[in-house]
């Protein structure tokens, strides 16, 4: 099993829209008994709530599921039990960098690495902007370049 963990401030908005965005990609690829897709934030303010209703609204608009999923905070942990771990902004990979000292095996990135000519940028919390899809768009582009990414690291099909 191949184990993904995208990360943002407060786990409601970009993370768990990724989580979806992938889920929904790894089942069409008919990947999905071979990734295991999770979201987390670094700050505490939102666990046990679920996605933001802007998030939700935007995924049950485009047929993406994401009943039961609830706002955790990341730990030291994920680091080793992931993967894949991936950050939604500089200030998440900071933090999650400085959970790192203590624990880790998992690839550790920023998201924007994955969409081509954005590399060094954050994904936009659409917490702040309201802009859910601008934040949609960048990651459904970047889910497509990860899977991707995972069938070639993984000899997974075709990637």
């Amino acid at each position: 099993m191949i184990r993904v963990l995208f990360v943002c401030l407060g786990n409601i908005c970009r993370s768990p829209m990724a989580e979806a965005v992938l889920r929904h990609q790894a089942a069409e690829a008919g990947l999905d008994e071979f990734i295991q897709v999770d979201s987390a934030g670094t700050g505490d303010w939102h666990i046990g709530k679920p996605p933001h209703e802007g998030t939700r609204m935007l995924l049950d608009g485009l047929g993406i599921r994401h009943e039961g999923m609830k706002a955790r905070q990341v730990t030291a942990g994920d680091l080793d039990s992931f993967d894949y771990v991936i950050c939604m902004d500089a200030s998440n990979e900071r933090n999650v960098r400085a959970l790192r000292e203590a624990a880790g095996s998992a690839r550790l990135f920023r998201f924007m690495e994955l969409v081509e000519g954005r590399q060094g940028e954050d994904v936009p919390d659409p917490y702040y902007t309201g802009n859910f899809q601008e934040v949609y768009d960048l990651v459904h582009t970047g889910c497509r370049a990860l899977l991707a990414q995972i069938m070639r690291d993984h000899h997974l099909g075709r990637a």
